[in-house]
């Protein structure tokens, strides 16, 4: 069977829609799910270097205690000169070191914003400081601080990679999504092209017998004429419901041309008379000549299933209206209307209105199609109980 290109669009459409709910809803969850672990993630590892830092800072500021105790021991009476050489010989590590007196004087400092003397560890603009208390005051050192200023750094670095972990790791859980998407939806793309299929050999075997009722009603003669009338509405009828079952599967190209939609409308009118004779439907309609550049197959596919689908959900004794002006065509019905829940999915495939009504559910989505294909801008108004309106708007002629 040959599949047309616009239904290779549409079906791709329906299939995008739906990929594209799976993966916001699935990618979603992983971005909260790994947003949850990097940071906690972050914050273990954080915590952890901090730990460390502490015990290194401390360890490295007892180490410089003993040494200034050991140094007091072996010589009591260090001269300022002396002793200020000593506690700037006395640094061998990487944190900055400042010495201070019982009263927080320094004595010799590398640092400049010392404010707390009352903690052990503080940080304090990105920066670690930790103290060391004397009370003993060993060559008149009461307070030992060091300071690490690479802390902060190293937490970036740390958040960098971590965030460039994350991002990788959802870069390739959306694509592995966006595969089990494919996946996920194979069946349902089965499922529509068998459907699709059956459709096929079923009209298939229709066109037979309608084309022969058709045939045959034009050369009965000595027939009631009421009788003849509900006879040729009713093989009409299938022949427009035949119309749009092949008109997805007919893959054919169509050729554009220019013409008058007024025309068109005239004669698909007429062509369907015995439809709205039958329900006895009151029509009136207000046409304006209009050029169009489509194909006239599709114009008439247009005309005909807005009609069929006015006819279908009107009640005998209703009306249908008609106006084209200004390159706007409005179908006015007074029938049974559509739900407000139901006009999003009213062109969509096999959606129907009523399904007390009958019809395949494919009419709308044909004219969303036709429309789509030639840039045509496509309305609905409709109220429940009140009728429906459906007002296409054409592109400017050029």
């Amino acid at each position: 069977m040959t599949i047309s290109k616009e239904k290779a669009i549409v079906l791709t459409s329906y299939e995008r829609r739906s990929l594209i709910r799976f993966l916001t809803l699935y990618l979603g969850s992983v971005f909260i799910l790994l947003a949850i672990i990097g940071y906690l993630f972050f914050e273990n590892n954080r915590s952890a270097m901090m730990s460390a830092m502490k015990f290194e800072m401390m360890y490295q500021g007892r180490m410089l205690s003993s040494k200034i105790i050991m140094k007091a021991m072996e010589n009591h009476h260090l001269d300022e000169v002396d002793r200020l050489n000593f506690l700037e010989s006395l640094k061998h590590c990487r944190f900055d070191v400042g010495y201070y007196d019982a009263d927080k004087d320094p004595l010799f400092t590398e640092i400049d914003d010392v404010t707390r003397f009352d903690t052990d560890f503080y940080v304090k603009n990105g920066s670690c400081y930790t103290v060391i208390e004397d009370p003993s005051e060993h060559l008149g050192v009461h307070y030992i601080v060091l300071k690490e200023n690479e802390l902060v750094e190293s937490f970036r670095q740390l958040r960098i990679r971590i965030i460039g972990y994350l991002l990788l790791s959802f870069l390739s859980m959306g694509v592995v999504g966006y595969f089990l998407g494919r996946l996920f939806l194979q069946p349902v793309r089965e499922q529509i092209e068998a459907l699709d299929r059956f459709i096929s050999d079923t009209t298939h075997e229709l066109n037979t017998p309608v084309s022969a009722i058709l045939m045959t009603i034009e050369s009965l003669k000595g027939v009631e004429e009421r009788k003849m009338k509900r006879l040729e509405a009713s093989a009409k009828r299938l022949s427009v419901m035949y119309s749009s079952l092949t008109y997805r599967l007919e893959g054919k190209e169509e050729t554009v041309e220019i013409f008058c939609f007024m025309k068109i409308i005239e004669e698909r009118v007429g062509y369907m008379r015995e439809l709205m004779d039958a329900k006895r439907l009151v029509l009136s309609m207000e046409l304006e000549p209009t050029m169009v550049k489509m194909s006239r197959s599709s114009a008439e596919r247009l005309i005909d299933n807005l009609l069929s689908n006015a006819i279908k959900y009107t009640d005998v004794g209703d009306s249908i209206d008609i106006t084209l002006k200004e390159r706007v065509l409005q179908v006015h019905d007074t029938g049974i209307g559509i739900d407000t829940h139901m006009q999003e999915d009213i062109f969509k495939r096999y959606k129907r209105a009523n399904e007390e009504r009958g019809g395949f559910g494919i009419g709308l989505n044909i004219v969303f199609s036709i429309c789509r294909k030639y840039r045509i801008k496509l309305d609905l108004k409709s109220t429940k109980g009140k009728g429906s309106t459906f007002i296409l708007t054409f592109p400017p002629f050029k």
